[in-house]
């Protein structure tokens, strides 16, 4: 029978994503079978699944490092927000429904029975199902109707690791803290705690360990010091996108706005992996950098509404400017529609029903749909014919002169569009840098010819594998689990 152990957090970004993906990778090279579980994750950074739907983008990261393919169960509920207060949720990989925070709330004991599902199909394949938690388990006020936490770990009757940040301060009192305002029965679920993010000498912390041991009376694993190399891996949060200033010798720059609603991100990854390549995220208040090489407009998770915010700021004159001065620009998915003539939602899919125009740089035309295309692809470059390998993730018919000289062909088909002089592109092909010898045509004379992007990640997680193996008894840690029971 396959054991779980569930990984919760004393606030978000402490790092469960990256602990849960290197025991999976440790796991996979001791040649076991496990399987990432997140039952509630919030995230516009997705992953087209091999079973055609969506989930978030680290239980992808983490089906890879657990050496097997992505599926729907891995991550049951996704929420991906698309206003201030609402988010359209995805059950099993597919839309359900656009919801208000209050109304998913109120509904979401209701997903409780096919997240249990999803976690027993996965347990049903695998040694070992390692749990990730979702922001803070410290959260009573949503702890009635509780699915993500304390609420599944209940359900479900798993043992739970508590991981504080050291590196943002105040951990002992998190951790300590935690305890101090569940509730005893879900205190009593946490089996140990683990302190995560440490720089410098490990033994300074040796009378805070001892602290935090009295007090919960819980073991205490690490300190896990920081991973230099996390930042080579794909973000799931737009937190890891950090702004950038041209550095000495960079011989190419990448402008990209960063949208309210920006989504799947990580097309950015490969990019930003180049040493020959500058991505700089222009924040709000900024203009759009004038000796940008390429612009690249983003997906969004509400087109209409992120172009609205790209106006305001007043990127789309700084656009059109580059382009009159020759520079290219690519819009991927939502960034695509955004360069067209118009993108119209008549049936409110992701706000209030109407129609924008576009930036008019390429000649089409989108109307939002409810159905959502999700799938893997294998493509090839029009331009090059180079082979491309992505996904496609989005709602919307995009039609008009330019998609008669596309930007990609799809089993044969045109895909996306470029405009007349071929400085402006667009697409709805995700993950398309990925692809070494596009990337190396697209970039040209800039392109490092040794960089390998996918290769690198996989290297990347067996360092975050070693990493733990050094700094933590992953067989202790792991003698915490327990047998799920069906």
């Amino acid at each position: 029978m396959a054991k779980a152990l569930m990984f919760m957090g004393t606030g978000s970004d402490v790092g469960k994503s990256l602990i849960v993906a290197g025991l999976c990778r440790t796991l996979a090279n001791r040649g076991l079978s496990v399987a990432p579980f997140k039952p509630q994750n919030m995230s516009n950074n997705a992953a087209v699944t091999a079973d055609d739907g969506e989930i978030g983008r680290a239980q992808a990261l983490q089906a890879r490092a657990a050496r097997r393919p992505p599926v729907t169960a891995m991550n049951p509920v996704l929420l991906k927000p698309e206003q201030e207060t609402g988010a359209q949720v995805v059950l099993r990989g597919k839309r359900l429904a656009s919801m208000s925070a209050r109304g998913y709330f109120k509904h979401r004991i209701e997903f409780l029975p096919q997240v249990l599902e999803a976690f027993h199909a996965l347990a049903a394949d695998a040694d070992y199902v390692l749990v990730e938690g979702a922001g803070s388990a410290s959260e009573v006020n949503l702890r009635q109707g509780d699915i993500a936490n304390f609420g599944f770990a209940e359900a479900a009757d798993l043992p739970v690791v508590l991981i504080g940040d050291i590196e943002r301060g105040g951990v002992i009192a998190a951790l300590v803290g935690t305890f101090a305002v569940i509730a005893p029965a879900d205190a009593a679920r946490i089996a140990a705690t683990l302190v995560n993010k440490f720089q410098g000498d490990p033994t300074l912390f040796d009378a805070g360990k001892a602290f935090i041991a009295e007090r919960t009376r819980r073991s205490v694993f690490g300190p896990v010091p920081m991973f230099a190399d996390a930042a080579r891996l794909p973000a799931e949060d737009v937190l890891g996108l950090a702004g950038s200033a041209r550095k000495p010798g960079d011989r190419y720059l990448v402008a990209v706005p960063r949208l309210p609603r920006i989504a799947n991100f990580d097309d950015l990854d490969p990019l930003r992996a180049e040493p020959g390549v500058d991505v700089v995220i222009i924040e709000p208040g900024m203009p759009v950098a004038s000796m940008a090489d390429l612009v690249i407009l983003p997906g969004s998770k509400a087109t209409r509404s992120d172009l609205a915010a790209l106006r305001r700021e007043g990127w789309d004159v700084d656009i059109r400017a580059l382009h009159r001065a020759g520079k290219r620009i690519l819009g991927i998915c939502g960034g695509y529609q955004m360069l067209g003539q118009s993108v119209a939602d008549p049936e409110g899919i992701e706000g209030a029903p109407g129609a924008s125009e576009g930036l008019g740089l390429l000649d089409v035309e989108t109307v939002l749909t409810p159905v959502k295309t999700l799938k893997l692809e294998a493509a090839e470059d029009a331009a090059s014919g180079l082979p491309l390998t992505g996904y496609h993730m989005h709602m919307g018919e995009t039609v008009g002169p330019d998609r008669a000289n596309p930007f990609s062909r799809v089993a044969g088909e045109p895909e996306g569009a470029r405009s007349r002089d071929g400085l402006v592109m667009g697409t709805y092909l995700h993950g398309l840098f990925a692809a070494d010898g596009f990337r190396r045509a697209f970039l040209g004379a800039t392109a490092d010819p040794s960089l390998a992007y996918e290769a690198g990640v996989d290297a990347v997680l067996d360092g975050l594998a070693a990493h733990l193996e050094s700094h933590l008894d992953v067989d202790a840690l792991l003698s915490l689990s327990r047998e799920v029971r069906f």
